[in-house]
């Protein structure tokens, strides 16, 4: 369509066209102006520096979980030395509690028989002897006493001395009988023999009274000095 300018001195209308919006990126020779090639390589760009990041990240970890593990055997290294070493002092404290044990046993026997004879010889009336002592059993301890004596009634004053005994019980007659003592001689006499089965059971310890075997040393010296106060 033509236009003329009907009036003096005016200027000519030129027609403008209108444009949309649109975004325009800086010529950069040797680079693509096309915005979805320049995203692409963008993303490539953060990808692989993305991935090297995480490259990055695992190989620190992997080294920090190496020199974990190198720590991790050199205590397990340690430590089963530590184990070696702590089995072999409980075998040897189990060794010596052995030994210990056994050296407690023959130590809590050893005055049995000092006690059994004592109270023997304790129990024994006038014109009683023994002859023999014999062991039958050891748990419990029990043993035969065979000896003589002038008269039936010595046999049961020893058998009720026994029963009074705090280490002795259980006393039983096994055997009485008549024997000549001396015979063919002047001497010769009636006694009669006797076989006695005792059990031997040791008293509560709070019922026996100790007492040291050796004096303290403030003890004798308190003993051998001299009482200063009487002599005034």
């Amino acid at each position: 369509m033509i236009e003329v300018n009907l009036l003096p001195g005016g200027k000519k209308r030129t027609a403008r066209r209108r444009r949309g919006l649109s975004l325009s990126l800086p010529d950069v020779s040797g680079l693509p102006r096309d915005p979805y090639i320049l995203g692409a390589v963008a993303a490539g760009i953060v990808s692989i520096g993305l991935m090297a990041w995480l490259f990055l990240g695992v190989r620190s970890d992997m080294e920090e979980a190496q020199v974990q593990l190198e720590a991790a055997v050199q205590d397990s290294v340690r430590y089963a030395d530590l184990i070696q070493r702590t089995s072999a002092l409980t075998a040897r404290r189990d060794s010596i509690a052995a030994r210990v044990a056994i050296i407690q046993d023959i130590d809590a026997g050893r005055y049995v028989w000092p006690h059994i004879l004592d109270e023997l010889a304790r129990a024994l009336p006038d014109y009683t002897w023994m002859t023999a002592i014999t062991q039958l059993q050891s748990e419990p301890l029990q043993i035969q006493v065979t000896g003589q004596a002038g008269s039936i009634f010595a046999i049961t004053n020893f058998m009720e001395a026994i029963e009074s005994s705090e280490f002795l019980r259980g006393v039983s007659l096994q055997r009485t009988e008549q024997e000549v003592q001396n015979q063919g001689t002047p001497d010769e006499q009636i006694v009669y023999g006797f076989d006695l089965e005792v059990t031997f059971e040791p008293p509560p310890l709070e019922d026996l009274e100790t007492v040291p075997l050796f004096e303290s040393n403030a003890g004798q010296a308190a003993a051998a000095a001299p009482d200063t106060a009487s002599t005034r």
